[in-house]
């Protein structure tokens, strides 16, 4: 009786190895069998996969960013908060999109220091060293 399609599919073969295999294995001098069966061998550890996914999503930085947000709403003043969002952080510099040059200027001028040192205070020196203002 014939096997199901979905069963013929996934049955193990034995690799042997034919004439023409063993001549050029030993005409090589060098055995790779080893090698071929660790390349037909393909099957991945789901672990290993979600690992690679999750780790291509960089949800860590995203979950940094979005509570950077909240904490900018939160201990930032209102005024500010109207004419500046947070945009991004990388290597240790939040990066702030500012309205207008107007308020760029305010910011960077008399509230530069103050914005980082609420920041650093409430997420951390480590995670935001500098901040970088523009506009846009």
């Amino acid at each position: 009786m014939p096997l199901p399609p979905f069963q013929r599919r996934y049955r193990k073969r034995t690799h042997r190895l034919g004439p023409k295999d063993q001549v050029l294995r030993d005409w090589r001098g060098l055995d790779v069998g080893p090698l071929e069966k660790a390349h037909a061998n393909r099957a991945v550890n789901a672990e290993t996969i979600v690992k690679s996914v999750l780790g291509s999503l960089k949800l860590e930085q995203r979950r940094a960013e979005t509570e950077i947000v909240k904490v900018w709403k939160q201990t930032i003043d209102p005024a500010v908060t109207e004419h500046a969002q947070p945009t991004g952080i990388r290597k240790g510099t939040l990066f702030v999109s500012v309205d207008s040059s107007v308020w760029l200027d305010e910011i960077v001028r008399y509230r530069r220091h103050e914005i980082l040192k609420r920041l650093q205070l409430a997420i951390g020196r480590e995670m935001i060293q500098k901040i970088s203002f523009r506009i846009g």
